[in-house]
């Protein structure tokens, strides 16, 4: 496994560097993984697609409209999938531990895609792509982003359902501390070392 560390990058400049992973990851073989913030945008999957009361920019990930800023880690996989469905299991195990590591309660909602609190402060949000037998896309987690900003549209136009994050919901754990978690569960998951 390969890690990418973009730091804060704005969404379009990395959407076009993750296809350039995805085409390297077509070419040779190995898992890439990345992480980054973004600067404040919202995005909007094919689902999503509409009229909103904020500027979006669209992307063809799955699901509907998500909030992305600093403070967010996002988490993108250019994998090899040749199994969806398992690739996806992983992935919701890899944070599901995390969340245990976090002492935090969230559990992970298959019919809304993403982790919540008490089903209504969601907390991560995922969606995926595949192509060509590499996914794109991945794992949104708010660690500690603006939370005013981020509720000017609800997640994924849930009903009732609000953004949070682990500092809003208790959690000391820092963003660096974060990023090692999250890699170490990921690695596990997968059952690969990760190199750079």
């Amino acid at each position: 496994m390969i890690l990418h560390d973009w730091g804060l990058v704005p969404y379009e400049t990395a959407r076009r560097q993750m296809d350039g992973i995805h085409a390297r990851a077509r070419q040779d073989g190995q898992n890439h993984l990345i992480f980054c913030e973004h600067l404040p945008v919202f995005t909007v999957g094919p689902e999503g697609a509409g009229a909103w009361p904020v500027p979006t920019v669209p992307t063809d990930r799955g699901g509907s409209i998500t909030c992305h800023a600093p403070g967010q880690l996002v988490v993108y996989f250019c994998f090899q999938v040749r199994r969806p469905a398992l690739f996806y299991r992983r992935v919701v195990r890899a944070f599901d531990a995390f969340f245990r590591d976090a002492q935090l309660p969230a559990r992970y909602d298959r019919r809304r895609p993403g982790w919540y609190l008490e089903e209504r402060r969601k907390i991560a949000s995922l969606g995926f792509r595949y192509r060509g037998g590499v996914s794109l896309h991945g794992v949104a987690l708010n660690v500690d982003p603006d939370l005013a900003f981020c509720n000017r549209v609800a997640p994924c136009d849930l009903s009732g359902v609000t953004a949070t994050s682990m500092r809003a919901e208790g959690s000391a754990m820092g963003m660096e501390e974060t990023r090692k978690r999250v890699l170490g569960r990921i690695t596990e998951a997968f059952e690969e070392e990760c190199g750079s």
